[in-house]
């Protein structure tokens, strides 16, 4: 059954990440200075070698979940969408997903494992305010999964 809350747009924050920083502590500890308790992110630069995405589960019908890790050998440009919502000890957490290409190869994943910026990364972060929705860990899965 879908699950549903409403919420409001509040501010926009523009955020430019510089090379070496690691992607998701950067917007999480952001987040934690400007008490942002739930966004949406969008994201456009690129990301360094040496960056570490999640890329899928081993097996998607094995509980819990063994994911499957990609290391970058090299800088790639990359675009990302995602979201930040307060988890269960009430801290952010990122969950963005994004794209990389170099040199007409492609790869997806979640960066949350160690992304690091190559050069910049443009980052608006859209706070969505009146949102009850948080984190909570899921047993089976071994996620943190959005609960609306």
């Amino acid at each position: 059954m879908l699950k549903y809350s409403e919420a409001g747009i509040g501010r926009v924050f523009v955020v430019k990440l510089e090379d070496g920083e690691v992607v998701h502590e950067q917007l999480e500890n952001f987040a934690l200075e400007h008490k942002i308790k739930s966004a949406a992110v969008v994201a456009v630069g690129a990301l360094d070698e040496g960056s570490r995405m999640t890329v899928g589960p081993e097996d998607g019908e094995a509980r819990p979940v063994t994911p499957l890790f990609h290391t970058l050998l090299a800088a790639h440009e990359t675009a990302g969408v995602g979201t930040i919502f307060e988890g269960e000890d009430g801290l952010p957490r990122l969950h963005m997903h994004v794209s990389c290409g170099r040199a007409g190869d492609g790869l997806t994943g979640c960066i949350r494992v160690g992304s690091v910026v190559w050069q910049i990364l443009e980052v608006i972060i859209f706070e969505l305010t009146n949102c009850q929705a948080k984190k909570i860990k899921d047993e089976s899965t071994g996620f943190e999964v959005l609960e609306p």
